[in-house]
């Protein structure tokens, strides 16, 4: 993964970000020496972001189909979840 300093992002703008990621792999942002970013094209966050909600439908299922889950009206719901 490339590494872009706060500096290099301050002084070469979104040509370094560009130049970093042109091929869909992601740029470390480090600050100070230590990696606090990450920037990557909209199209890889999208790929993840379909990832992570395929993983919540398949986690759901499978729930669903060995019977964890709860049902209960709206009352009920919101009183078992504010239960401190």
């Amino acid at each position: 993964m490339t590494v872009i300093t706060a500096n290099e992002l301050k002084t070469k703008g979104i040509s370094s970000l560009e130049k970093a990621t042109k091929q869909g792999s992601e740029a470390m942002i480090s600050v100070r020496g230590q990696n606090r970013y990450v920037v990557m094209s909209v199209e890889t966050y999208n790929r993840l972001r379909e990832c992570e909600l395929d993983a919540a439908i398949a986690e759901s299922k499978r729930d669903l189909a060995e019977g964890r889950y709860v049902k209960e009206s709206v009352e009920k719901h919101i009183k078992r979840i504010t239960r401190g």
